[in-house]
């Protein structure tokens, strides 16, 4: 997905058309016009139905759609206009809509044999999605391919090159699948049960995203084997910012963010030991502000939000966060929202998921 190719709001309203405006409330048209930048995420409501809310920059909905289920990552095309929410794992079932409504949304399910494991990425062109899957009878990560041309049809699937393959995203030229293997075992037998934390492999993978043949595979050092690896960004030079959260005791203090290229071995940022301690050695969310050459992490353990100066590694601010879920690049800085309702300053009576997409 191009991240560089944001457009502001006044685009996704000539682009949305005046049909999408007239079926706004007054309230969600007042508030469209008034933001910079438009998003969605998943969110669970009162009475325990799921849905994707379309938001506005200062948190104020502007719109919903239903889901049959909770939901996990998201995905946009800048290309189609197209975004997709995933389930959470062990889920079966992803949804792909146009937030301007003006096509139906589709549903899609993974094979028998498979379940997503909650993320996936459109090629830039917008015409295949590449999603991350549990083949779990054998234990292994895999990519699936799906046409966008064709109704979402699966037409392949690649090796992830590891197991409890998490995040994965594709590099801005197209010729890359970028992912995060989180190298904890699960099986849908199981439900969410983490099976192997003794024996973990959490690896990092570029891919080729034509064959799905292997380029570079980057497994944690043995000291750092129970380091998950789960979610990724990339920034405006085409690195791959990663961030973990740690299985291991709760009194240990790994390094959970670093970044990585084609032909680059793993960096860790060390983070100063108070914003290391906040995080309580889980990152749920990180996002890269392009534009200002940011890089934001979220944990929802800790309550804390952090932004990194991208050039330097260093903490330009922290900020408290109860139960923060999401975080995406904003007109300025990141926009982060939590499990207890708040998208920035706003409150709404809903249970915000994990992950945000900007809209483009």
């Amino acid at each position: 997905m191009r991240r560089s190719a944001l457009i502001d709001r006044r685009s996704f309203v000539r682009a949305a058309g005046a049909l999408f405006l007239t079926s706004l409330s007054p309230r969600a048209l007042f508030a469209l016009e008034r933001s910079d930048a438009v998003f969605a995420s998943g969110f669970r409501s009162p009475n325990g139905s799921f849905g994707i809310g379309l938001v506005a920059e200062d948190g104020t909905f502007i719109d919903r759609i239903d889901l049959p289920d909770r939901i996990h990552g998201l995905g946009h095309s800048p290309a189609t206009g197209l975004s997709v929410a995933f389930a959470r794992r062990p889920g079966t079932f992803a949804v792909i809509f146009d937030a301007r409504k003006r096509s139906e949304p589709i549903v899609i399910a993974t094979p028998t044999d498979r379940h997503f494991f909650g993320h996936g990425y459109f090629s830039p062109d917008g015409r295949l999605l590449y999603t991350s899957e549990n083949d779990f009878d054998a234990n292994r990560g895999m990519i699936g391919v799906y046409d966008a041309t064709d109704g979402f049809r699966r037409i392949g699937e690649f090796e992830a090159h590891g197991i409890g393959t998490h995040d994965m995203t594709v590099s801005d030229d197209g010729r890359l699948l970028i992912i995060a293997n989180g190298g904890i075992e699960t099986h849908p037998d199981f439900g969410r049960t983490k099976l192997n934390l003794d024996r973990m492999e959490p690896s990092l993978v570029i891919a080729d995203a034509a064959t799905g043949a292997l380029i570079e595979k980057h497994v944690m050092p043995r000291e750092l084997s129970q380091l998950s690896t789960r979610h990724l960004d990339v920034d405006q030079d085409g690195r791959a910012w990663f961030a973990c959260q740690y299985e291991g005791s709760r009194n240990d203090m790994p390094p959970l963010v670093g970044h990585f290229a084609r032909g680059e071995a793993l960096s860790f940022v060390s983070l100063p030991e108070p914003v290391t301690k906040g995080l309580a050695n889980y990152v749920g969310a990180i996002a890269v502000n392009r534009r200002d050459g940011l890089v934001g992490i979220a944990s929802p353990k800790g309550g804390l939000a952090v932004t990194i100066d991208g050039r330097t590694g260093a903490v330009v601010s922290t900020a408290p966060v109860a139960d923060a879920a999401g975080i995406a690049p904003a007109a300025s800085g990141f926009a982060v929202s939590s499990y207890d309702g708040h998208f920035g300053a706003n409150h709404s009576p809903v249970a915000w998921d994990q992950h945000i997409v900007r809209l483009s």
